[in-house]
C-alpha cells in the first residue's frame, strides 16, 4: 500500500482542521435535506467533499493521529467528534498497533454519545479496529432509529466477530436481516451468510427468509449464505443466479460450496481462467474432487511415513472450501495448511508437499 510521506505533528492538526471544515459543510447540507445519505459517508478513494481524503493523509502518521483524535472526542462540537472518530478508524485500518487503544476510546465515547452523526462514525471506526470488545457497543447502536447508523452497524459487526461468533453477534445480524431499510438487510444478510461462520436453525431460517425478500440483491445474499452452509435448499436458487445477465463473483463461490454436478452445464459458459469460476468447476466436478481427495490422502500418508511420531489429520470445514492438513506432536509442535495451496507450492507432488510440511514443523 502506498502512503503519503511522513506527516508531522502540526500537519496532522492542520489536515484534521481542514477535514472538519469540509465535513461541516456536508453535515449542514444533510441537515437541510431528507437525510437519506449519511453525512459522514465517503467514497473509498480519491478526493471527497467530506474531507475523508484529508483524514486518510493524517492517519498515515499513526500514533500522532490517534493522540490528536482521542483529545478531540470530548469536543462540544459534534462535527469535530465525528471527524475524530473517522480519523481513529482510518488510522486503525492502516496501523494494527493502535487498534486496541482506538477501540477503547471509541467504546468509552459511545457510552455517553447521543448524536447519530457521531454514532455513524463510531460504528464505522469500530469495524476498522477488528476488536471483539466492540460488539456490545455495536449491538446497542443497532437499536438506533437512524437507518444510516444501523447500516454501518451491519457492515461493522462481522469485522469484530470471533470464529465461531458469540451469540450476541449472531443475534444482532439476524435482527438486522429483517430491517425496514433494504440496504441494512442486504449487508446484514451478507455479513451473517458470507462473512460469519454462524450456523444453526436460527441462522438458516434468517437466510431462508431473505431468499423471499422483495429486493433481488437481498434474495441473492440469502441464497449464497445458505449455499455456504451446504444447505440443499440453496441449489435451485443458485441455479437461478447463474443464469442472470450478470453473475456476482460470490455466486460462483456459492456454487463451489454446493459442489453439485448439476451446476456444471451452467458453469461451462463462463471463463475458466477466472479464479472463482475455476474453483466452482473444480468443486462441482466429481472427478476433479476425487483427484484432490486422493492427493490429500497421499500427502497424509507421506507425512506419516516421514514422521510417524506426529499426529496427522486431513479435514474440511463446513463454511470453507477445500481440505486442510493439521500436524501436531500433541504438545508444542503444530502446523496447519490449506491442502490445495500446499500442493501448488509443491508442483502437485504429494511427496514434495510432505517434505515442505516436515521442514515447516522441524525446528531449525
Amino acid at each position: 500500500m502506498w502512503h503519503h510521506p511522513a506527516v508531522k505533528s502540526h500537519e496532522v492538526a492542520e489536515l484534521f482542521d481542514q477535514a472538519v471544515q469540509r465535513l461541516r459543510g456536508v453535515v449542514e447540507s444533510g441537515d437541510s435535506d431528507d437525510g437519506a445519505t449519511p453525512a459522514c459517508a465517503a467514497p473509498p478513494s480519491g478526493d471527497s467533499d467530506d474531507g475523508s481524503d484529508l483524514i486518510r493523509r493524517a492517519a498515515d502518521s499513526g500514533a500522532e493521529a490517534v493522540g490528536l483524535a482521542v483529545g478531540k472526542l470530548s469536543d462540544p462540537d459534534r462535527v469535530v467528534r465525528a471527524a475524530a472518530c473517522d480519523l481513529l478508524g482510518a488510522t486503525s485500518s492502516l496501523h494494527m498497533d493502535v487498534r486496541e487503544e482506538v477501540a477503547t476510546a471509541l467504546i468509552r465515547l459511545a457510552a455517553h454519545e447521543s448524536d447519530p452523526e457521531v454514532h455513524w462514525s463510531i460504528a464505522r471506526a469500530l469495524g476498522d479496529t477488528f476488536d471483539a470488545r466492540a460488539l456490545p457497543t455495536l449491538v446497542a447502536l443497532a437499536g438506533s432509529p437512524d437507518s444510516d447508523v444501523r447500516f454501518q452497524v451491519a457492515v461493522a459487526v462481522p469485522a469484530v466477530l470471533d470464529d465461531p461468533p458469540v451469540a450476541a453477534g449472531e443475534a444482532v445480524l439476524i435482527d438486522l436481516c429483517t430491517d425496514s431499510d433494504p440496504q441494512v438487510r442486504e449487508w446484514a444478510t451478507f455479513g451473517l451468510g458470507f462473512v460469519s461462520t454462524a450456523d444453526g436453525g436460527a441462522v438458516r431460517q434468517a437466510l431462508w427468509d431473505r431468499t423471499q425478500d422483495t429486493r433481488p440483491a437481498v434474495r441473492a445474499e440469502g441464497a449464497r449464505g445458505l449455499a455456504r452452509r451446504r444447505d440443499p435448499r440453496a441449489l435451485p436458487l443458485v441455479r437461478d443466479l447463474l443464469v442472470q445477465d450478470e453473475v456476482h463473483t460470490l455466486t460462483f463461490r456459492a456454487a463451489a460450496y454446493l459442489g453439485d454436478p448439476s451446476l456444471l452445464p451452467l458453469l461451462d459458459g463462463f471463463d475458466p481462467g477466472v479464479d472463482a469460476v475455476a474453483e466452482a468447476l473444480r468443486e462441482c466436478d466429481p472427478l476433479l474432487r476425487a483427484q484432490r481427495d486422493e492427493s490429500a490422502w497421499l500427502l497424509l500418508e507421506a507425512v506419516h511415513r516421514r514422521r510417524p511420531d506426529l499426529e496427522v489429520a486431513v479435514f474440511g470445514e463446513r463454511c470453507d472450501l477445500g481440505l486442510y492438513l493439521d500436524v501436531t506432536d500433541g504438545a508444542d509442535l503444530s502446523g496447519h495448511w490449506w491442502v490445495d495451496g500446499l500442493l501448488r507450492r509443491a508442483g502437485n507432488d504429494p511427496e514434495r508437499a510432505a517434505d515442505l510440511v516436515i521442514a515447516d514443523v522441524t525446528p531449525a
